[in-house]
């Protein structure tokens, strides 16, 4: 039942527009003295990256630059980073570039301020205090890591991705400029994209809980919430009305601007509400196929809405008309169905693979995916309908086999109130 219950975390300061980049050199200069801007190799190169280290260093700030980080964010390039960062002395730490960039300047400004090793504060609340001041800026519109309280990072020692949940993780500032996005090329723009539509989704549709004073202090995610609802359904809308053309037209900046938009409120909703299903599947396929996580989550998605409909079908209605599908004159429970069809064709449109033995899931792995997606507790708490390892199964298989249909017609009804 809605309480109105609802929480925000974000940063201090969220910086949205073109050209809003130039606005890191004074933020820079108020929070510290020696920064460490945390990239990649590519983004390094980039004019827009030389342009704000001259522009950091013009206000007074000296820069020294991390450009080791790598996809899907192994741990060993982390710890180059921190030696990097104690080496400088930095006060400050910059991320900029992919959501792998962001999470990796998350995690060397907590290690800089509070030692230890990574594995120390995997999971929720074990981050002790502020980490090093971060400020965020994304290059593509996706993760939503620029506002969220979580870095994922890749462990040797462990099967799957591992996170660090802690409101601390939230950077103090994030900026937010389309223009970074516009040379993103399609297939990158498609997958960030359906990564951040899964957010909303997910966010939107997680369970509510019934909410105590505690609350707030018990959990990183929160559950489904008044005010996550309100970001959650207009990063729906934009991303609904923008992703097709982004990716078809990289040169539509409207379309790069809305797309931007509705990842970074993705963010501000899923990091409150938290994700769901379609991320506890996508750990264990990604870590077996090694493919990314935008593109595990996005064919999970429609599989995950399908087997939540009977106990998410007025969310599902509100998806749909948010997506703009013409759904005048249908029932809430057409509306719902309207919204699972219009983003399997959505994402399909894109070239997001129809089911998880296209990213190249061995058949024989299924058990193990469903086995480990279920030890994601922090993920699988959160779906509107409950999952035990039957179901869990079930909806692996399904997603492997591409049978929707095998999900819409279970049987299973929701027990009356």
């Amino acid at each position: 039942m809605e309480t109105g219950f609802g929480v925000v975390r974000g940063p201090r300061n969220l910086v949205f527009g073109a050209g809003q980049r130039l606005a890191l050199p004074q933020f820079a200069k108020a929070l510290g003295k020696r920064a460490l801007l945390v990239t990649d190799e590519r983004m390094a190169g980039e004019a827009s990256f030389v342009e704000l280290v001259r522009a950091v260093e013009a206000a007074g700030v000296s820069v020294s630059i991390f450009a080791g980080v790598e996809a899907e964010l192994p741990a060993e390039c982390i710890a180059a980073g921190v030696g990097q960062g104690r080496a400088s002395s930095v006060d400050l730490v910059v991320g900029i570039g992919g959501g792998s960039c962001l999470d990796a300047a998350k995690i060397i400004a907590l290690l800089l301020a509070h030692g230890g090793d990574i594995p120390d504060y995997y999971g929720e609340f074990k981050v002790p205090g502020p980490v090093l001041p971060l400020i965020a800026i994304p290059t593509t519109a996706g993760t939503g890591s620029e506002v969220t309280p979580v870095a994922v990072v890749s462990d040797k020692n462990r099967a799957v991705k591992v996170g660090i949940a802690s409101p601390h993780l939230i950077p103090h500032t994030a900026i937010c400029d389309p223009e970074l996005t516009y040379g993103c090329p399609p297939g990158l723009t498609a997958v960030s994209g359906a990564d951040a539509l899964t957010h909303a989704i997910e966010a939107f549709t997680t369970a509510r809980r019934e909410p105590e004073g505690s609350t707030v202090h018990d959990h990183v995610f929160l559950g489904k919430n008044a005010l996550s609802d309100f970001y959650a359904l207009e990063a729906i809308r934009l991303i609904g009305g923008s992703l097709a053309k982004a990716v078809g037209d990289g040169g539509d900046h409207a379309a790069r601007a809305a797309m931007m938009r509705g990842a970074t409120l993705a963010g501000l909703a899923f990091g409150t509400a938290g994700t769901a299903a379609a991320h506890a599947v996508q750990y264990p396929v990604g870590a077996l196929t090694h493919t990314a996580h935008g593109l595990g989550v996005a064919a999970m998605m429609p599989y995950v809405m399908e087997f939540n409909l009977p106990l998410a079908r007025s969310e599902m209605a509100e998806i749909a008309a948010a997506l703009g599908l013409p759904v005048d004159g249908l029932n809430q429970s057409q509306r719902a169905a309207a919204a699972v069809d219009g983003v399997a064709e959505l994402f399909a449109g894109i070239g997001i693979p129809p089911d998880i033995r296209s990213l190249g899931l061995a058949e024989n792995k299924l058990d193990w995916t469903a086995e480990q997606a279920l030890a994601a507790t922090r993920l699988v708490k959160n779906n509107p309908r409950p999952l035990d390892a039957q179901s869990m199964k079930r909806l692996v298989q399904a997603a492997y086999r591409g049978d929707r249909a095998s999900l819409r017609n279970d049987n299973f009804e929701p027990e009356a109130n």
